[in-house]
């Protein structure tokens, strides 16, 4: 193979890498605590095939702690720890009985609280995270009993 077609290859591949085509997306899995992990088990079962209009996508590694949709434009990992820079102070809004914290630094990065496992969404500009929230809601009040 030349050099010059061998580049074009690899530029084709890292296109539909991009695009979301080229198969599994890659999410590093959270590692929750044991009561954590059996609620976010009892969650990955109840998660849409579709959310906001994109199709659930294969993530790797496969974990039952992680959900990617369209191809990575929303990826959710149950099971990660508290938020680092949420105060006890914080107001967060509550989107269907769901209370979500809004990352300052990283507005695209949403972590459900006050439930037996926090709930990170990450999601891209393509959607509206309302809709995407909203989405999520009743699995996540289903799978995921409130704590005090």
């Amino acid at each position: 193979m030349s050099l010059r077609l061998a580049r074009r290859a690899g530029s084709v591949c890292v296109l539909l890498a991009l695009a979301g085509c080229g198969g599994a997306v890659r999410v590093e899995p959270p590692e929750p605590e044991p009561e954590a992990a059996a609620a976010c088990r009892t969650l990955a079962d109840r998660l849409p095939r579709t959310l906001d209009g994109a199709e659930r996508t294969e993530s790797v590694p496969a974990s039952p702690y992680v959900a990617v949709w369209g191809g990575g434009e929303v990826t959710l990992r149950c099971g990660v720890p508290r938020p680092a820079n949420m105060s006890a102070t914080d107001q967060v809004p509550v989107v269907n009985d769901v209370a979500w914290f809004q990352d300052p630094v990283r507005p695209l990065l949403y972590t459900s609280v006050g439930r037996a496992a926090h709930v990170e969404v990450t999601i891209s500009r393509e959607h509206a995270p309302d809709s995407v929230l909203v989405g999520l809601a009743a699995p996540i009040t289903a799978a995921l009993p409130q704590t005090g």
